[in-house]
């Protein structure tokens, strides 16, 4: 998923699972990765591929690091490791949470309050995310660290941009391109002239 740090990175989370899979006595594993995708989103190829696996029964077990790998809505979640996998069979293992669907120790009972701070988590941050963006752009600062077109950062001082006089030739003649066809469907609508008819 996005955004993860080192220890969380796609390979690390691979040789963790892969341990702990051969540890358990699992084999014929398949690793379901869907590195670059937010876990906010349930459209992912690799997750939609996996349930189309577990679908035809070629999957027994699903093991994640922890529960936020699945998902991060925490009604899916529980759709998926509630409903779906037992009514398909699966064992659903998340490591880090000690949660396991075989085990009747009362360790799962915990899991859909996970899933709510899961979720909760990436609102909070969106929200923070947002907040931070509206006061950089009230205090007059950029939002983005490329310069948009039409202006470059100012080479000794990256934070400032000056205008790139050469792509800020192309956009005054967009805007002077618009101006005139504004211009032309204005000055025909009111002459009078249908603006089905008027030449813009």
């Amino acid at each position: 998923m996005k955004g993860e740090s080192y220890e969380n990175s796609i390979v690390n989370q691979k040789k963790m699972l892969a341990r702990f899979a051969t540890e358990q006595g699992f084999t014929n594993l398949r690793h379901y990765t869907d590195d670059g995708w937010s876990g906010t989103n349930f459209d992912r190829p690799d997750w939609k591929r996996m349930l189309a696996d577990i679908e035809d029964g070629t999957v027994g077990c699903v093991i994640v690091k922890d529960m936020s790998r699945i998902g991060r809505n925490y009604l899916e979640i529980g759709f998926y490791t509630e409903v779906l996998f037992r009514k398909k069979n699966v064992r659903f293992i998340a490591i880090s949470n000690n949660v396991d669907s075989a085990l009747n120790d009362g360790s799962n009972e915990f899991a859909p309050f996970l899933n709510i701070m899961n979720e909760w988590y990436v609102r909070d941050t969106s929200r923070k995310i947002k907040s931070v963006l509206h006061n950089k752009g009230m205090d007059g600062k950029h939002l983005t660290s490329n310069a948009i077109y039409g202006y470059k950062k100012d080479p000794d001082a990256p934070d400032l941009w000056i205008i790139d006089e050469e792509a800020a030739a192309v956009v005054r003649r967009i805007y002077q391109l618009i101006i005139e066809v504004s211009v032309c469907c204005l000055f025909a609508m009111f002459s009078g002239i249908s603006r089905s008819h008027a030449v813009c």
